[in-house]
């Protein structure tokens, strides 16, 4: 397969803009490699070719695909595996892991090989963050969060820089500050995280206490990212039984 060929299978909206500038120089780092031996997709492989859409004028959010969201998540990813001033071993592996496990043995390592020369480049949080919050649907900038959370927790707990770094990746993407603490609050264990979880206050009663677990579990379905692919099923359900464990833990608190 043709390296045009490969990229435009792999991407959509992803290949333009300061995302494309990224990808375009950490493939241009490895076509070397790549043309010495068998040439395979990178990313989304199987997907069909599409028209690449204009970043700078295009208003409405095209819907997001795999290959589309494996890019994002592999430059947000290496921003926060840096956030604490090291490359932790375990965070790489739990990035290679989530990933064999989403895309299979073979696309994950096309990726982690792109991912370490994502790494080495010098990155405008902003710029990116910014494309992606224009071009993304909300539920799935949602599970990008959940995915660097999960990163950040891989050594074993969540420093301040991981916190601050994700908390300011989240404004950028227009995530809300509520569905952030909801969020992080799954990476945590305390009694208190389930109401945040559900974006509630303890003096919440016993029926808001259940409409807003309705409100959660249809924000958290797994449904919302199905355009996605069933590769990132597992996450979003993840997800939704953490807010359905939120829930029952408030239930058995309350005796109702």
């Amino acid at each position: 397969m043709s390296i045009s060929k490969w990229i435009g299978a792999s991407l959509g909206w992803s290949f333009g803009g300061p995302i494309g500038a990224i990808i375009g120089l950490a493939l241009g780092s490895i076509v070397d490699a790549m043309s010495n031996g068998k040439q395979n997709p990178l990313l989304g492989q199987g997907q069909q070719r599409r028209r690449r859409p204009n970043y700078r004028t295009q208003r409405q959010k095209p819907q997001t695909q795999s290959g589309d969201f494996e890019v994002s998540l592999l430059i947000l990813a290496s921003i926060v595996i840096k956030a604490d001033g090291n490359q932790d071993q375990r965070e790489l592996d739990y990035v290679r892991k989530q990933f064999s496990k989403m895309y299979g043995k073979e696309r994950a390592n096309h990726a982690f090989k792109l991912f370490k020369n994502i790494g080495k480049q010098k990155i405008s949080m902003r710029q990116v963050c910014l494309q992606i919050k224009q071009m993304m649907d909300h539920p799935s900038r949602l599970q990008l969060l959940h995915f660097l959370f999960g990163i950040a927790k891989a050594d074993g707990f969540v420093t301040d820089n991981e916190v601050r770094k994700i908390f300011t990746m989240s404004g950028y993407l227009g995530i809300s500050n509520r569905d952030f603490e909801s969020i992080k609050a799954m990476f945590y264990n305390s009694r208190e995280n389930a109401y945040k979880i559900l974006e509630i206050d303890k003096s919440a009663t016993d029926d808001e206490v259940k409409k807003a677990y309705r409100r959660m579990a249809k924000k958290y379905h797994p449904d919302k990212v199905i355009h996605l692919g069933k590769e990132h099923q597992e996450g979003a359900e993840e997800k939704f039984r953490q807010v359905q464990e939120a829930y029952e833990t408030i239930q058995n608190e309350r005796g109702f």
